[in-house]
């Protein structure tokens, strides 16, 4: 069964700094793009004849396969991120137990999304089961996350996702998106994967 785009999880024109269009522009083509991608990828590898494939042809959609569900997935979590919300209880414990606190890990999180500026990539805050705690990580390409993370905010600092509104300013977009985080979806999200 094809992948299908998931609903607008922000309101676009509610989100301060940001336009609704770059916001519906980013949802609509890089988005529904990477679902649209992955859908074709995901037809040739159930019409590729596995046992007479070569080997160039099956690494290569398989790890455009990979690129492309990490899109996808990253995207939804980026426009999970959206909508000014405070975090529960749970989640403030745990930043500041792994963080000192909520203004230290926004501090270390939009210093690493300034650092990308004019790059490519994501920033993510990811519970890592591994560690029991949370970790702000880089992924690059859609692919360089943590293993066995679970992201639950994403920036998405590749250029698309900023230059019409912001051109080459990539710090006030970090800037505008970190006063628009939805920190009631990344709390929900926390208490599903770590129990809290």
């Amino acid at each position: 069964m094809p992948y299908e785009p998931k609903p607008l999880a922000c309101n676009p024109g509610a989100i301060a700094g940001m336009s609704e269009k770059i916001i519906v522009s980013h949802w609509e083509n890089n988005y529904g793009g990477a679902v649209k991608r992955l859908n074709a990828i995901e037809a040739q590898l159930a019409g590729l004849d596995w046992p007479n494939a070569p080997i160039f042809v099956i690494n290569g959609l398989k790890r455009e396969q990979m690129v492309a569900m990490n899109s996808m997935l990253l995207h939804e979590a980026f426009f999970d991120s959206l909508g000014a919300s405070a975090p529960s209880a749970a989640l403030k414990a745990r930043l500041d137990a792994d963080f000192g606190g909520l203004e230290r890990w926004a501090t270390q999180f939009s210093a690493m999304g300034k650092a990308l500026g004019g790059g490519s990539g994501w920033v993510l805050l990811a519970w890592s089961p591994r560690d029991g705690k949370l970790v702000n990580t880089w992924a690059a390409d859609h692919t360089g996350n943590l293993a066995g993370a679970t992201p639950l905010l994403a920036l998405d600092m590749y250029e698309h996702s900023y230059h019409m509104d912001f051109g080459a300013r990539a710090g006030a977009y970090v800037d505008a998106y970190m006063n628009n985080l939805n920190l009631a979806s990344a709390s929900t999200k926390f208490a599903a994967i770590a129990g809290a």
